[in-house]
């Protein structure tokens, strides 16, 4: 079942200047829905469709990364929704919408001494010589799970936007240097998430103020 922002109720009495505002964690206030990645040390049973808010990844250790591709598929506007949230067999995956009407927010949770990085890559098919090539952003997000308190902090580019290399054959087929989430030029989006030790990756979607 897809989980919107917040029930409606919450919706009717959110005001823009309730989501413009910032709680003691960093994060904007308001309705949102939020995403847990969590690593774990053993894998999870392979039969986990979809359901809840959590997507399970390899932990990892502080030498050695675990590598999840988190799989993105388009959702209709305010619907964010977990289809597979057993990544501990290298793969799991996530529904949102097209960018532009809401920002990302993230911060590192769990036992400190963990790290993980995430960026958004996606399939570019040469148009000359039909050659598929998987590009990753060149602007990523790594997450350090220090000592002390954990602040979100905005991650809205890194994770719904791809920046190409200037010059690259992808970059002359899209036209752009920054290509959107879900753009026609590239196919087969997704994040890749490089996990050494982080406990928890805490990701929220917050509607941008109407």
């Amino acid at each position: 079942m897809s989980i919107r922002f917040c029930l409606a109720a919450a919706l009717a009495v959110a005001a823009p200047a309730q989501l413009c505002s910032q709680t003691g964690n960093g994060a904007p206030n308001g309705p949102h829905f939020n995403l847990n990645i969590i690593g774990v040390a053993h894998d999870k049973s392979p039969n986990m469709n979809g359901g809840g808010n959590v997507i399970f990844v390899g932990l990892g250790t502080r030498s050695d990364a675990v590598t999840t591709k988190i799989l993105l598929s388009q959702a209709a506007d305010g619907v964010f929704e977990v289809l597979d949230k057993n990544g501990t067999d290298g793969e799991a995956s996530f529904a949102l919408p097209v960018p532009g009407t809401y920002t990302v927010w993230a911060r590192a949770l769990g036992t400190p001494g963990g790290q993980s990085k995430i960026a958004t890559c996606a399939t570019f098919i040469d148009p000359t010589t039909g050659a598929a090539t998987i590009l990753c952003s060149t602007d990523n997000e790594v997450f350090v799970r220090g000592t002390g308190k954990s602040n979100f902090r905005n991650v809205t580019t890194a994770l719904t936007t791809i920046s190409l290399v200037p010059g690259s054959a992808a970059e002359l087929a899209c036209g752009t240097p920054t290509v959107s989430l879900f753009a026609t030029c590239l196919q087969d989006f997704l994040w890749q998430y490089d996990n050494n030790g982080l406990r928890l990756l805490q990701i929220r979607f917050y509607p941008n103020p109407s």
